[in-house]
This record gives structure tokens, C-alpha cells and sequence, in this order.
């Protein structure tokens, strides 16, 4: 629960970066960012965003001084990054440890890609791919060993993993290709971004 907390505080930062917004616009920007399946409800959101306000990452703005299209909703709390908040952002952004590319936190980071330098996207991508090259060795390996047990439709349904695994593998090898033929933003350092440490190359 923790993890999912944390992604949805991050989602949160993120979208705050530009412009204050209030918990409405928030809420729709998060499910069109996130997607369909990750769809908030305002069980979810608003405790986040209480306790990012307690933490001191959020406050809430004088809305007589905002801009004109959020000035006028005066019944909604409307909220906008601290110097703690951007702080928060800014490191969190610049992490690469192996949370970066799992499950819960992939998506998000990745619709924050714009923010980050090419070394940080880089390893997270290559981290990702790892990550879901181990997961379609451990399906191979379970669909073979169970094959003579499993009814059709069930390995109709682990084929059809397998091939969302391989579609998901393809894309990251074109995303990682493209990163790594970008001309690097530092002229003096030519070196590639090293791999996660956790990480063996192949």
C-alpha cells in the first residue's frame, strides 16, 4: 500500500510542476496520464494530497491571485509546490535504483521522462527491460513445466502474456536504441551511462 501511496504522491508532484490546480483538474489530468486502469477516485487522491500538504511538499493558494480560469472556483481548494515539494520532485526524478521500473512505478516515471536527463532514462528503460526479460523466461519456463496440466484456455491465456511481455521488450529495445544514438547534452563526456548495478548486461 506504502508503494502505491508513493507513486500516486509523485503522479501528484509532477502534474503541480507547471501550474497550481485544483483537486477537479488534478484528477483529470492524473487519469489521462495514467491511463483507464489506474483511474483515481477522490478516496485516493485526497489523502494524498493531505498528506503531501502535511509533509510540506503541497499548500494551498490565496486564489484571488491566481490566474483567471481558477481564480473564479472559490469553493475548491486549489494547491501548488513548496521549494520542499520541488525539492522532493527533482530528487525523485533523479533516482535509478530498481523501484524506478517496477510495476507501480514505471508508468509514472516514464510520463515524467520530459524532466529527467537522457542518463537517468536511460537506465531506468534498461532496468525495465531486465526486468521484463526475467519475467518472460520465468513464464517460458512455468508454461513448459505445467503444459501437460493446464486446460487450453488457460495456456491460450499464458500465451497471450507472453506476447504482451514480447510486445513490451521490442518497445523498450526501440526506446533504448534511440536514447543511446542521442547526441549526449555534455560534449566533453562522450561515455555511455553505465547499468544499474543491479543489473547484468546480457
Amino acid at each position: 500500500m506504502r508503494a502505491r501511496s508513493d507513486v500516486l504522491e509523485l503522479a501528484i508532484l509532477g502534474q503541480l510542476q507547471d501550474s497550481p490546480l485544483h483537486g477537479y483538474e488534478l484528477r483529470k489530468r492524473l487519469n489521462a496520464t495514467l491511463g483507464a486502469v489506474r483511474a483515481l477516485s477522490y478516496g485516493s487522491l485526497y489523502p494524498a494530497l493531505k498528506s503531501l500538504t502535511a509533509a510540506g511538499h503541497i499548500e494551498p493558494v490565496d486564489t484571488a491571485e491566481l490566474p483567471h480560469a481558477l481564480a473564479g472556483k472559490r469553493t475548491r481548494i486549489v494547491y501548488q509546490l513548496t521549494a520542499d515539494g520541488k525539492e522532493r520532485l527533482a530528487t525523485t526524478l533523479g533516482s535509478t535504483g530498481p523501484d524506478a521500473w517496477e510495476d507501480e512505478h514505471f508508468d509514472v516515471r516514464f510520463s515524467l521522462f520530459d524532466e529527467v536527463q537522457p542518463e537517468v532514462r536511460l537506465r531506468i528503460l534498461e532496468g525495465r527491460r531486465m526486468r521484463m526479460l526475467e519475467r518472460r523466461e520465468a513464464m517460458r519456463e512455468q508454461m513448459h513445466r505445467n503444459r501437460e496440466r493446464r486446460d487450453a484456455w488457460t495456456l491460450e491465456l499464458q500465451r497471450h502474456g507472453l506476447e504482451q511481455i514480447d510486445r513490451e521488450v521490442g518497445w523498450l529495445e526501440d526506446l533504448i536504441t534511440s536514447e543511446r544514438t542521442q547526441p549526449s547534452p555534455h560534449p566533453t563526456d562522450q561515455t555511455t551511462a553505465a547499468p544499474p548495478s543491479d543489473i547484468t548486461e546480457e
